[in-house]
């Protein structure tokens, strides 16, 4: 018997008692226009609309497609979807349990069917990441002379994941994470929809967002704190989830904290200033606190690679990359995973030393030009790349610093109105002493003055 998405059996076993399966499967959407988020993908002659059947005639047949996002966001309901929607023989395997052997039976079973009775196949392969480069590379025949149409996902980064040759010959539809927007319209249908609870329970709006929280964008997860939640208030004969009630279900307490409010920014501010004073236990809290919330982990990553900047600069050099590097991994990975990325980088700032002087550089070298502290740029400096400005006296003296022993040239380099001026004031914190040592030498070689706006920090 061919793999099947959902068996006629358990199909049947659904119709004559809904309760049997849970809510997250009885809360499919039957259509495309039921699907929740993703609507940049459900535009009338998109692939899946295409796959359908809808708009499907003339010489142009669907494409196969690669579905990419993290878990709980609706690859396979829309495979479910499409499934059932479609006209065509439908087939599905996960690459955690097939092989080599069920994709050539699923390729062979497409060509007969194709040739014996012109019926079209389309195959879902769940989790197609998990396929060996050989696995991937025994679809190519099917794909490449569309025996099939195939729709694979994951929630890896195909770049990464799936082989050239496939990804060339597929269209990759990256999936967006849900917005809260979406899971509570989701979350307000179940509870009113006969297919889900049926009005039994009703959700407060604490409660509410504190599952949203709880969801992180996953619908599944979402459904299924829903119905644990509705379950354990119907067991004590409550007609609402209360706040209380879904604590006790999903185990997590709700967090004070509004991501669009006061919280928001002011546990962001305590998380920065607390990197800033080194406490990284202080640090790991409010970090853990926005986790906990849901906040968005690229919001947390920019921080992070502000406060390198801001409060660490030169002190340690390897700040910067560390949160960059950080921000990359968060955009890739997302949660669950990223909180250990977030983590590692905060940790690495809050300990390392500290230093605000690139931060207070620029923000003097900005001031004095606010203040109309420019001049002209020294015509040595100036471009001589074009006819004429050799009679106009630009690049004119200019001392090519590689000519020089040591690489530093004796020449002004600043305008006239700025040229005795300090911005940079390193610190003897870190790393940053080594550069306090070579500014030092550096602006004795060029000829420059003492700063005439203060000494410069210790």
């Amino acid at each position: 018997m061919e793999p099947d998405l959902f068996t006629a059996a358990a199909e049947d076993r659904q119709e004559k008692d809904p309760s049997s399966s849970p809510l997250a499967v009885r809360m499919r959407p039957r259509t495309l226009d039921e699907v929740v988020g993703q609507q940049h993908l459900l535009k009338p002659g998109s692939p899946l609309r295409r796959l359908v059947g809808e708009g499907s005639g003339g010489p142009a047949g669907p494409s196969s497609v690669i579905l990419w996002g993290p878990p709980g966001i609706g690859k396979t309901t829309l495979a479910y979807v499409v499934s059932k929607a479609t006209n065509k023989r439908f087939v599905e395997l996960s690459a955690i349990t097939a092989g080599v052997k069920e994709v050539r039976a699923v390729i062979d079973g497409a060509r007969r069917a194709t040739g014996g009775y012109g019926k079209e196949t389309v195959l879902f392969l769940d989790e197609i990441h998990r396929f060996s480069k050989a696995q991937q590379d025994s679809l190519l025949p099917a794909v490449e002379n569309r025996w099939v149409t195939l729709i694979a996902a994951t929630t890896e980064n195909p770049y990464f994941s799936v082989i050239s040759p496939l990804l060339s010959r597929s269209l990759l539809l990256t999936l967006e994470s849900l917005t809260d927007d979406d899971l509570r319209g989701l979350l307000r249908r179940a509870l009113t929809d006969e297919r889900g609870l049926g009005g039994a329970v009703t959700l407060p709006e604490d409660a509410e967002e504190h599952l949203l929280r709880i969801a992180g964008g996953d619908a599944r997860r979402a459904l299924t704190a829903l119905e644990a939640a509705a379950g354990a208030a119907l067991s004590k004969q409550e007609a609402e989830i209360t706040l209380l009630t879904l604590e006790e279900t999903v185990d997590r307490a709700a967090v004070t904290y509004d991501r669009d409010g006061d919280q928001h920014y002011d546990v962001a501010s305590a998380l920065i200033k607390s990197i800033r004073g080194s406490d990284v236990d202080a640090a790991l809290h409010y970090l853990a606190r926005m986790i906990e919330a849901g906040e968005d982990p690229r919001f947390i990553a920019r921080r992070l690679m502000i406060s390198a900047s801001e409060d660490i600069g030169l002190a340690d050099p390897t700040a910067l990359p560390t949160a960059v590097a950080a921000a990359q991994a968060v955009a890739l990975i997302g949660f669950p995973e990223a909180a250990l990325t977030l983590s590692h980088a905060t940790i690495a700032l809050a300990l390392a030393p500290k230093s605000n002087a690139a931060t207070l550089a620029i923000s003097a070298a900005r001031e004095d030009v606010r203040k109309g502290l420019a001049g002209q740029v020294p015509a040595h400096l100036r471009d001589g790349h074009y006819k004429g400005a050799a009679k106009l006296g630009h690049a004119q003296g200019y001392v090519y610093p590689h000519d020089v022993p040591g690489g530093i040239a004796a020449q002004q380099y600043a305008p006239d109105a700025v040229r005795d001026k300090h911005y940079y004031r390193p610190t003897r914190y870190g790393a940053e002493a080594r550069y306090a040592d070579v500014v030092d030498r550096v602006r004795e070689r060029l000829g420059r003055t003492a700063a005439e706006d203060g000494p410069d920090r210790a």
